[in-house]
């Protein structure tokens, strides 16, 4: 099985005169070709949990963030992930270069961002039998209904059409591999946002492509 997990980071708000909305969108898709890695990834997460942010922690933490994470444990939980057969996938909108008629159609612009990721994805190389991608939930069930069927046509075109699609809408503390994509997804946003390279550097192998989106 083919598992894909898909977050994102910064925010979708354009009105830069009166808010201080961030200047750049990134959406990461992670890539996990086998259930093995999947399940490796899974006892990473746990164990940085149980050894790092709940040994002494009377306050159960449930989740990674990437945003609340400090540096040592973004280490460490690399570390515990480094040998994983993993790629990252990565596309941010640069948000002052989109197109004015675009920014009132936010969900339009997020289901765009992600097919740009999947279309670069080398999915047609892989050897699966499902596809299944899980996606940060944040949306409603309209526009849920409306962004799997966008990515399914779009994986479609790229694998062969018998092959099973799941996609399911989770929220993060529910399911590791978010998690997973939370922090890296954070790495690269913050490089682009603000210039801040250090964790976006320590996983960089594992980076299949991280592009800006002009617009």
């Amino acid at each position: 099985m083919l598992h894909l997990f898909l977050d994102e980071s910064g925010d979708l708000g354009f009105d830069f005169v009166n808010k201080k909305p961030s200047k750049f969108f990134t959406i990461t898709i992670l890539v996990l070709s086998s259930t093995d890695a999947n399940r490796k990834l899974i006892k990473a997460i746990k164990k940085t949990l149980s050894r790092k942010l709940n040994l002494k922690n009377k306050n159960k933490v449930h989740e990674l963030k990437g945003s609340s994470t400090t540096m040592e444990i973004k280490k460490y939980f690399y570390e515990q992930v480094k040998n994983i057969e993993f790629s990252i996938c990565s596309i941010t909108l640069n948000k002052k270069r989109l197109y004015q008629n675009l920014i009132k159609d936010k969900d339009r612009v997020y289901n765009f961002i992600a097919r740009q990721v999947i279309d670069k994805i080398p999915l047609e190389k892989g050897d699966m039998r499902t596809v299944e991608l899980i996606v940060d939930k944040s949306k409603g069930k309209p526009e849920v209904e409306n962004f799997n069927n966008y990515i399914r046509t779009q994986l479609k075109t790229k694998i062969d059409p018998n092959i099973p699609i799941n996609i399911y809408h989770r929220k993060s503390h529910e399911d590791s591999g978010l998690q997973a994509c939370d922090m890296f997804c954070y790495g690269i946003f913050s490089a682009h946002e603000n210039n801040k390279e250090e964790w976006r550097d320590i996983f960089k192998s594992k980076i299949l492509f991280d592009q800006i989106y002009l617009g």
